[in-house]
């Protein structure tokens, strides 16, 4: 970046979003890191202020009207204007569907859906204003593949697709671009846990035959955002060592 710029990032307090906060904060960004887990004392906090970066954390649920219109003003008066907006907060509440709740499907839409059209919607206005703006959404696979005991996560996720191309189109002529990345088998916490046989039967699954780092999704967003993609607008990107492909 050839200036500093402000990157609101929501879940970017661990996991894939810590790695986008970091890769951000390296390229010369200010980040907001809104994270319903937020503490006050959050290492990605530190980390990305060692960097030489401001950096704040606000607790924040995403599918809350409310709180993502305090975020907005918290945001606006301590850090300025959000240039960059990543849409990664998500939750997963799997189940068959004969088996799933009402208010896991109701509850995982809210997050992953609801959440990203409501930031988008905030943070947008002063992009528009500006005339200069980059909105990254994190998808996932599952959204270009479905799976199985996932179809709430599933319908949320390419849900998030069809809103990246149409917010796409509106905003083009403004100068801001949205665009999405769709992660595959990526090492996380909640990867880390699963059963050998189960990892080993992922990792058959992809023709690179590897399981993905956080920091690959990050490098993605990084180009997104970036100057090099000024021309770039309304596509997904899957970062998933082959996984997707027919």
């Amino acid at each position: 970046m050839s200036e500093p710029r402000v990157a609101l990032v929501t879940g970017g307090c661990r996991g894939i979003g810590r790695s986008i906060s970091l890769t951000l904060a390296r390229n010369g960004a200010d980040l907001v890191l809104a994270d319903i887990l937020a503490g006050d004392d959050d290492a990605a906090v530190q980390d990305i202020r060692a960097l030489g970066r401001r950096c704040i954390q606000v607790p924040c649920d995403v599918s809350n009207a409310e709180q993502v219109e305090s975020l907005l003003a918290r945001v606006t008066e301590e850090m300025g204007t959000v240039q960059i907006l990543i849409n990664n907060a998500g939750i997963t509440r799997d189940n068959l569907l004969l088996r799933m709740q009402p208010e896991d499907w109701d509850k995982v839409m809210s997050v992953n859906l609801r959440g990203a059209f409501l930031c988008t919607k905030a943070f947008s206005r002063a992009m528009i204003k500006e005339r200069w703006g980059r909105i990254v959404n994190v998808s996932s696979v599952i959204g270009l593949t479905g799976n199985k005991g996932q179809s709430n996560y599933a319908a949320s996720k390419a849900g998030l697709i069809g809103f990246t191309k149409s917010i796409a189109k509106e905003l083009a002529e403004r100068g801001v671009t949205v665009n999405a990345v769709a992660p595959g088998f990526i090492e996380t916490a909640m990867t880390q846990v699963l059963p050998e046989p189960v990892r080993n039967a992922m990792v058959e699954r992809i023709p690179l035959k590897s399981i993905g780092q956080p920091e690959d999704v990050a490098a993605a967003i990084a180009f997104f955002v970036s100057e090099g993609a000024r021309y770039v607008t309304g596509q997904v990107l899957a970062v998933d060592g082959g996984m997707s492909m027919s």
